[in-house]
């Protein structure tokens, strides 16, 4: 009887062995067929089967019946890992089209549309200009007017004078003031041009008998040609002299026009500019407003000490150029000088022109040694006011390099004519303030960790642009 318990247990345990290496064989033909690996279990750990076989042979002759007739358990097939060599081929990834263009190729592909936008933006906007010329010269008169007139009503409302009446009274004073200075001019010219004929006259017979002597060898018979074709072209020219005397009439409607609505402008500049300033403030992007906030005071303080500036140097001029040709006994000397005076709101180019206009009355009224010594009186007079009076009186408020004055005079003048040339040097020293505290205001943002003004990077050039925050240490 025992005998025959042994050899059952035997036999079970052989049939066990038997039926746990079916199923590891079955779980190696399913890796195979799925593309995986068999035996990538966990290391260190026998299959499922081979634990059963191994503890059934563990029992030896001990197991009774019950344990000889009892099933294993199904193995669970462990789990497997692809193969290297069996995985499905990937497609190769083509790097970004922005990172294979070279960075400088980058900036300047940037630099230039934002450039192009830029200049199309002048040239709309310098078409608008042309367009509403009028209206646009009139308010930067008024602008420079009021520059002018501001420090009065500050110094009427510090004494206690009502903004209504301080203005009201700076602004008929001044208009009074401007206006007899015109009246003075155009009187001046009439109440000399009888004089002022007769010393041309006399001047071009002078200068004609000044060339028959000369080392020229002119005739007189070339001067009678000369004047005889002078006489021609006027005769022919007389339906285009007569169109332009009607242009002049269209012109001068025109500058009448223009003065009214600079009147209006400065009288509601004066009364009413810092509403105005707020109203204009909200029209600006919430992001960049703080930054417009603090460049516009400054904007208009500088401004204010062009013109304070201007008309001082300009009333210098006139006072000692016109001294000069009083004793140089050059007819419609304070004409001239007021003519100086107004002249000297155009840099450089305005100083040349009335200085010429001196030289040339003189020249024609009392002779080349009075013309001579008028050219000196000017000269000295500009040297002065260049190395002197404006380094003192403007300093560093409006400091402009001359290329640039010069390049802003000529531009002026092609857009606007006189006009342009008086207003754009005040606004390229307006624009030079504004850029250089946004730029600096800009850059105090930054370091005080605010980040930078306006949008992040973006676009080609903000590859690699913007530092990983997370691998940035604080």
């Amino acid at each position: 009887m025992a005998k025959r318990e042994g050899w059952l247990g035997r036999l079970g345990n052989r049939l066990n062995r038997m039926e746990a290496r079916l199923n590891e064989r079955r779980a190696e033909v399913e890796a195979e067929t799925s593309g995986e690996l068999p035996g990538s279990g966990r290391p260190g750990r026998a299959p499922a089967g081979r634990e059963a076989s191994a503890a059934a042979a563990g029992s030896g002759g001990s197991a009774t019946s019950g344990a000889a007739t009892a099933v294993a358990a199904p193995p669970v097939a462990p789990p497997v890992t692809p193969a290297p060599h069996l995985a499905a081929p990937t497609a190769p990834t083509r790097p970004d089209p922005a990172s294979v263009v070279p960075w400088g190729m980058r900036v300047a592909a940037e630099a230039s549309w934002r450039l192009l936008l830029l200049a199309g933006m002048l040239w709309v906007l310098m078409k608008v200009i042309s367009e509403v010329r009028l209206v646009v010269l009139a308010f930067a008169a008024a602008m420079l007017v009021t520059a002018m007139l501001q420090p009065f009503v500050v110094r009427l409302r510090r004494l206690g004078i009502p903004r209504g009446l301080a203005t009201a009274v700076t602004a008929i004073l001044g208009f009074v003031v401007i206006g007899l200075v015109g009246w003075f001019v155009v009187w001046q010219v009439m109440e000399n041009l009888d004089d002022l004929s007769d010393r041309v006259r006399d001047g071009i017979n002078e200068l004609k008998l000044w060339a028959l002597d000369s080392p020229f060898h002119v005739t007189e018979k070339q001067i009678t040609d000369i004047a005889k074709n002078l006489s021609e072209t006027i005769g022919t020219n007389t339906e285009q002299i007569t169109s332009a005397g009607l242009q002049g009439v269209t012109v001068l409607v025109e500058v009448l026009t223009g003065i009214l609505l600079a009147m209006f402008s400065t009288l509601f500049l004066l009364y009413d500019g810092k509403r105005i300033w707020t109203w204009a403030l909200g029209l600006v992007p919430a992001a960049a407003r703080p930054g417009v906030a603090g460049a516009g005071p400054r904007a208009w303080r500088t401004l204010t000490a062009y013109v304070r500036g201007t008309v001082i140097v300009a009333l210098i001029d006139a006072i000692f150029i016109g001294l000069g040709l009083y004793f140089l006994d050059v007819p419609m000397a304070v004409p001239l000088a007021v003519f100086i005076f107004l002249f000297a709101f155009i840099p450089l180019v305005g100083a040349v022109v009335s200085g010429a206009l001196a030289v040339v009355v003189a020249l024609v009224t009392q002779g080349v040694f009075t013309a001579l010594m008028v050219v000196l009186v000017v000269l000295a007079v500009q040297q002065i006011e260049g190395h002197v009076l404006q380094p003192f009186i403007l300093g560093r408020a409006v400091r402009v390099h001359p290329l640039a004055v010069v390049l802003s005079v000529a531009a002026g003048g092609m857009i606007a004519g006189i006009g342009g040339a008086v207003v754009a040097v005040p606004l390229v020293a307006v624009t030079n303030t504004v850029v250089g505290y946004l730029k600096a205001y800009s850059r105090d943002q930054h370091h005080l960790g605010a980040g930078m003004i306006g949008p992040a990077p973006h676009g080609s050039t903000a590859l690699g642009g913007v530092p990983d925050r997370e691998n940035t240490t604080p």
